[in-house]
Formats: C-alpha cells, structure tokens, sequence
C-alpha cells in the first residue's frame, strides 16, 4: 500500500513539474516576440522622427539637439500625408508664427488710385489789374502808400500834375466860345479830355465852372488788394506808367504739382479736396479746371489747377496747400487687387508666395503680371484667382527658406542647388571653423587698424 501511494506521489510530482517547464517556456518566448517587436516598433519611429529647426527649415537632424545655426531647440517635423509638390515650400506652423507670416484672401475690388498733391495757393491771374497813369505828370500826393491796403472801385488813389492837362482844359474852355460857329473843335476838345480817362462828370464841371484845375485825381479801376506801389510822391510818369497793381482776392487759384507719373490718371473735373496747412481742421473741395500741357523740364511737374471762392477772405495767396484726388481706373473695373506688401520685385518680374490647399503651411512662388499702383495696393493684370489665399507679410523669410531648399525663388526661379545669379563662382562651404591642425592666418601689420610691432 505505501508503495503504490509513493508511486502516484512521484507521478503528480512529475506531471507539476513538466507544467511549469511548459508554462515557463511558453510565456517566456511570447515575452520575448513582444519586447523585440516594441524594440522594433520603437527603433522605426525612432528612425522616422525628423528634427528641424523653426527659424531654419532647411536643417534636417535624425536626433534631437540645437539648431547649428541659431542655437535653438529642434523641434520634430511632422510628416504630412498628403503629397507635396516638389517646387512649393513647406514649414513647420512654429517657423510661421516666428516668421510672423501672414495671409489673406484675393479679392476683386474697384480699383481706386488715391493721388496726392502738393501746391500752394495764389491769386487768379485774370482778377489782376496794373492801375496806370492815363496823362503825364507829376505825383502830387499818393492816397495809398502800402501793400495789403484795400481799394474799392472809383476811390482815389493819387493826384497828379499835368502841363498838358492844363493846356487841354484850357482849350475846351476857349472852344466853348466858338462852339455855335466851330462845334468840330467843342467836341475835338471834350474828346481829349475823355482820352485821357476824365470822366463826364469831371468835364461838365470844368466847362460849367470855366476853371482850369492843376491836378487830376488817378481813381482805381477795380476792387481789391493793392500788391506793390509803383511810385513816390514827386515822381514824374509818363502816359502809361504803371502806379499800383492790384489783386482781386474773392476768388483764388490753387496751384498743385502732378509729376508725371500721374498726370495719366488726372482729367479736367475731377473732384479734388484740399487742406490747408495754416488752416487745420478744415476741408476744402474743388474741380481740377485746367491742366499744364507743359511738364518744366527742371522740376518734372504740371500745373494742375483748382478755382476756390475766398468770400469770408480766409485763404491768402502763397499758403501751402494738400489735395488728395481718387480717381476711378475706368480700364481696371472689378480687377484683383493685392497688398503691395505681399509683391516680391526683382526689376524684371513680380512673385507672390500661395498658400496651397490643406491645413499644413505649403507655400508655392508664382511670377504675376503687375497693373497700376494703388497707394498700398497694385492691380493685378494675370496670375491670380479669386479666392486664393496668399502671402502679405513674411513673403522675404519663405523665399529666404526656399532658397536654403534650393527651391524655386525670387532670384533662383529654375530652383536646384545652382548658385545664386550674380554670385557664381563663390565658395559657400563652411570654411569658418577651422582645423585643429591649420595654422592661423598671416596677418599683414600695414593693413589699417593693426598695431605694429614694436622695435
């Protein structure tokens, strides 16, 4: 009995342990299939996760680390599933943000070209007048003695002596006598006497009186300011000479300079509105009524012309003025128009960077057909559609990435890694670290700003 019970005690013993061994070898290798398939899993991501630089794309590492070019942390690089065309430039949303790049819809607009002026206010030339010395004479006493002063029309301006006035008022009073017999010689004599601007008042008098009177009044022609006094007391002037010159200031010229550039976009009554520099806070509006078809050959600028009322008498002559013009670019209706911030111009051709489709920042140059400069804005002639998405700020640091890529660029539009055009033939390597072998460089001691050696 206690020999078959040792019997089957060694046979359960047998059978618990040939379990373990199974289980233990069981578990064990599928352990083992798990940890080398995590190491593997673990290696390829490893493998497959990309390191760059946010401020420098370009820089591509298999670790993390610095940039070698700035010093900043390397971020990983998201790989897009999407495809991305060869050409177009793609960046990391962190190098947007520092790039401070930004991007706006294409639109249609009408296109609006906002034209500054510069002028200065004078008077209307065909309000001036140059009041005369209709006899000749001696300025017996001038009435106005100052520039600026105010004449109406009739007010006496000087008195003048006249030998040939007193010899002509004498003979109407001695024509008076024969005027039944002789009237040809009455009215010879009246006649002279209107010759020389006597008005019929003046005459009546002379002839109901039968006095000859020594001086004759000079009365103003017209209202206004008196601009320059041409003569003293005790001048003697001759028929013709000019006494004052007077300006009528109720309606003014106001005198801008177009250059030539905009003279094309300037047509006779356009609306201009103007601001005085002396007059703050206050607008003034008028319509372009004449424009120089000459251009000064010195200062490259037309005349362009606007006529004001200055009733309340508020504008004075030689103010500096600024007009601002919008006129309406009838050939360039419901066009696209750009920020002039978003063109890249080299002189030959115009780019722009588009944003492609997707959610990852892909940009792609594109050369544009330029119309006309709208202040900050240009028209666009050929190159965009409405509604695609473009580049208006950072345009210069995607170009500067694309060119590190050796993509497509502003001045490298075939792309590759060909030199730069108007640097061929210079060394790019990186020759600023040197070997640990190399001796230093000599230095010249006559080269300015090196000390010479002392003796």
């Amino acid at each position: 009995m206690k020999k078959l019970f040792f019997k089957k005690t060694i046979r359960y013993s047998l059978f618990i342990i040939g379990g373990i061994i199974t289980g233990w070898l069981v578990f064990h290798t599928h352990s083992n299939v798990e940890e080398k398939h995590d190491h593997e899993l673990t290696a390829q991501n490893s493998k497959e996760t990309i390191w760059t630089c946010a401020m420098h794309p370009q820089i591509r590492m298999h670790e993390p680390g610095k940039c070698p070019i700035c010093g900043m942390e390397l971020i990983p690089l998201v790989n897009n599933s999407a495809p991305v065309d060869s050409n177009a430039i793609q960046l990391s949303k962190e190098a947007v943000q520092l790039a401070n790049v930004l991007t706006s819809t294409v639109t249609r607009q009408n296109a609006v070209k906002e034209i500054r002026l510069y002028g200065k206010v004078q008077a209307d030339e065909r309000l001036l007048q140059s009041q005369v010395a209709h006899i000749p004479g001696r300025i017996e006493k001038l009435f106005v003695n100052f520039n600026g002063e105010s004449v109406t029309k009739g007010q006496t301006l000087a008195l003048i002596y006249s030998p040939e006035l007193v010899t002509a008022q004498q003979e109407l009073i001695e024509a008076i006598k024969t005027k039944q017999s002789q009237p040809e010689i009455y009215e010879a004599a009246k006649e002279k006497l209107r010759f020389w601007k006597l008005t019929e008042e003046q005459i009546n008098t002379i002839e109901s009186s039968g006095k000859v009177k020594t001086v004759i009044e000079a009365a103003s022609t017209a209202n206004g300011i008196v601009t320059a006094v041409r003569v003293k007391n005790g001048d003697h002037v001759a028929e013709g000479t000019v006494l004052y010159d007077i300006a009528d200031l109720s309606r003014l010229w106001v005198m801008f300079d177009a250059y030539e550039s905009d003279l094309g976009f300037l047509n006779r009554g356009d609306k201009l509105s103007f601001s005085i520099q002396a007059l703050p806070g206050i607008n003034f509006t008028g319509n372009i009524t004449f424009i120089d078809p000459l251009i000064n050959p010195v200062t490259r600028v037309a005349k362009v012309r606007v006529e004001v009322n200055n009733e309340n008498g508020r504008l004075k002559p030689e103010m500096f003025a600024t007009g601002l013009v919008s006129a309406n670019l009838s050939g360039y209706r419901n066009n696209i128009v750009i920020p002039r911030s978003a063109v890249l111009w080299t002189g030959k051709r115009s780019i722009v960077y588009v944003k492609q489709p997707g959610t990852e920042p892909v940009f792609k140059l594109r050369s544009i057909e330029l119309g006309p400069m709208l202040g900050d804005t240009y028209v666009i002639v050929n190159g965009l559609m409405e509604g695609e998405e473009i580049v208006t700020k950072g345009a210069f640091s995607i170009d500067a990435a694309a060119q590190l890529e050796g993509k497509p660029s502003m001045m490298n539009p075939a792309g590759g890694s060909g030199s730069i055009p108007g640097m061929e033939g210079m060394d790019m390597s990186d020759k600023n670290t040197m070997k640990k072998d190399q001796p230093a460089p000599k230095m010249d001691p006559n080269m300015p700003g090196m000390d010479k050696p002392k003796k």
